[in-house]
């Protein structure tokens, strides 16, 4: 990981920035590593072969290794950075959300292979969850906690599955959010969760509690840039086929 400070909560820690990953300085020699411990998929023989070859051209001629290295911190800044927007990840999925596709079944995808990696670390695959997530109002502005959110699953529209779902809220650099309710998803698992008079659900977002008579359905936010991200597991068939959208969030005040 990184020396970022972090914070002690049940659950392990809360890590305030990101770190990281990759250093695009020490890239060239991690490759040749990797390279050998990794096998390829079938049909990426050739590939590595190129590697090996680049590799190994870079050990024989500085201009060459400075090269490379240059392209991977450019790449570093114009590409992988990027993918900490969740924008860049995923396929659209209506109201604003992006959802996983290809989920720890990458094949050749290495975008959004590579997208997974910077931006989510661990997935399942999709049949046995799909993640949605967003860092965008209705609106198309970023969410900031700084603002007040309600997000509205009309009645019968809660994310159909099998298992259970949930909704996160991360800080800008995809952690948890450290709050004096200690409240970092809602859900399944939330047993006082209060339903509209006709049966939809509305959770609230935002620094500021939404009121007392609220407070079960909120998830306090940071004050600066914060998304938030939906879990389906054990996903029935519209959550699947990708029919089922994710809810609206609408800004408050």
């Amino acid at each position: 990981w990184s020396n970022a400070p972090r914070i002690p909560y049940p659950m392990g820690w809360i890590q305030r920035s990101s770190p990281q990953w990759v250093d695009p300085t020490g890239f060239l020699d991690q490759l040749a590593e990797i390279l050998e411990r990794i096998p390829p998929l079938p049909g990426e023989e050739p590939l590595y072969d190129q590697y090996r070859t680049r590799v190994a051209a870079a050990k024989q001629n500085r201009s060459i290794k400075n090269t490379m290295i240059e392209a991977a911190k450019q790449t570093e800044s114009g590409v992988i950075e990027g993918f900490l927007r969740w924008s860049e990840n995923g396929e659209p999925a209506g109201n604003g959300w992006q959802r996983s596709f290809d989920s720890a079944n990458w094949g050749t995808n290495y975008r959004n292979r590579t997208a997974s990696a910077r931006s989510n670390i661990f997935e399942n695959v999709q049949e046995e969850t799909r993640y949605y997530f967003t860092d965008y109002d209705i609106s198309g502005d970023q969410l900031d906690g700084n603002d007040q959110y309600k997000v509205t699953f009309p009645a019968g529209e809660l994310p159909p599955v099998n298992g259970f779902w949930s909704m996160t809220l991360y800080n800008e650099s995809h952690f948890f959010y450290e709050n004096p309710l200690n409240r970092y998803s809602l859900g399944t698992k939330n047993k006082t969760l209060q339903l509209n008079d006709d049966g939809s659900l509305t959770l609230y977002a935002g620094n500021k509690s939404p009121g007392e008579d609220k407070e079960s359905n909120w998830l306090p936010a940071p004050k600066g840039p914060f998304s938030l991200y939906i879990r389906a597991y054990w996903g029935k068939q519209p959550i699947l086929d990708g029919s089922w959208k994710p809810p609206v969030i609408q800004k408050t005040e």
